[in-house]
């Protein structure tokens, strides 16, 4: 199966499939999108989108931020959920060299934890539901808040934190298309901390400090967001296959 899904103007739309869990089971492919932002789509790349069937966009971005790029056009016919999972906006001021851009990223992830428990709880329990499936999720650069909810969705498939991360920094494949992108939009204004970067030791510092918070992943998203234990078995029946299945 393919996980890297060539588009002309999205640099970072990836299958979620593919990764096996601790019970011998598997990540479905064709089931969970990851992407930039779906606001490019046109021409060739809406025949290309159109193949993979999406029934549900998952877009986590502000609406400020859809006002000014854009979203999945509607004459796709998609469910589309406005989910903004960001509270805060990000401050640069914490950042340094002696800190990282790993550790940086990873206090904004956590950041997103306390803030967007509300839009956090409705995406997974969407992502739960066969019915919705394909579902793509998606941010600006399917990056950040992406990769956090990607990360609490596959922990809750039951996949191990080395593929959770590896997942995360496939992301590092895009970063140069992701400047050259903003230079070429954006010409003199300087990048951000962590623009386009998504160093591996970023999701590892945030599985390991959402685990010391909560005990768990799973203790967060039942605890904090409110999942519950049927819904999280929904999530695991239609997104995995069964052991020694190819999906």
């Amino acid at each position: 199966m393919i996980r890297h899904i060539e588009f002309a103007s999205i640099r970072n739309f990836r299958d979620v499939g593919g990764y096996a869990t601790q019970d011998g089971r598997t990540v479905q492919w064709q089931r969970l999108y990851r992407a930039d932002s779906l606001g490019w789509l046109a021409g060739d790349d809406l025949t290309t989108f159109r193949a993979l069937r999406v029934r549900t966009v998952i877009d986590l971005r502000h609406p400020f931020e859809i006002e000014k790029a854009g979203r999945v056009p509607e004459t796709e016919g998609q469910n589309y959920q406005n989910l903004p999972i960001e509270g805060r906006r990000w401050d640069s001021s914490p950042y340094s060299e002696e800190i990282g851009v790993g550790r940086y990223l990873a206090d904004r992830y956590l950041e997103m934890t306390e803030d967007g428990v509300e839009h956090l709880r409705t995406a997974l329990e969407t992502i739960a539901r066969a019915e919705n499936a394909p579902v793509v999720i998606h941010c600006a650069a399917g990056k950040d808040r992406t990769g956090v909810l990607t990360a609490l969705t596959l922990s809750l498939a039951g996949v191990g934190e080395e593929d959770i991360v590896a997942d995360y920094a496939l992301t590092g494949l895009a970063t140069e298309a992701f400047i050259a992108d903003w230079r070429g939009r954006h010409p003199g204004v300087p990048l951000w901390p962590g623009f386009g970067l998504a160093p591996a030791e970023t999701m590892r510092f945030f599985l390991t400090d959402l685990t010391a918070r909560h005990g768990s992943i799973e203790r967060y998203v039942t605890q904090v967001l409110n999942i519950s234990p049927a819904t999280i078995a929904e999530l695991r029946d239609h997104l995995l296959t069964e052991p020694n299945s190819d999906g």
